[in-house]
């Protein structure tokens, strides 16, 4: 199911969008910091759309990879620790072929 292009989504919503009971998911927010929906005045939750994706990546390791809620928490980990790393420097020996490539093709 796609996910609609809104700022926020009520609980009600993303059981909808992702089939989870609404106490899984607050049931997650207590085990996965990464999941972390703001809340109004009243108390009320509202996730955003990273949210929500986020709530599908969980429900695809627990439930379809079979991963533990442990597990799982660590690979989210490293795919976020991936995400901020700075970006890798090409290899320089892989530089001076494109340059010579370059070159050649000047020539």
């Amino acid at each position: 199911m796609d996910i609609p292009d809104k700022l926020y989504f009520k609980i009600g919503e993303v059981t909808a969008i992702t089939g989870l009971a609404a106490y899984v998911i607050r049931f997650w927010e207590s085990e996965f910091k990464i999941l972390s929906p703001k809340r109004t005045e009243s108390g009320q939750r509202l996730y955003r759309k990273s949210d929500v994706e986020t709530v599908l990546m969980i429900k695809h390791l627990l439930y379809d990879r079979k991963f533990t809620i442990e597990g799982a928490r660590k690979y989210l980990k490293e795919i976020n620790k991936q995400e901020k790393a700075p970006p890798a420097f090409p290899d320089l020996h892989d530089i001076r072929s494109e340059l010579r490539r370059l070159r050649d093709m000047l020539d």
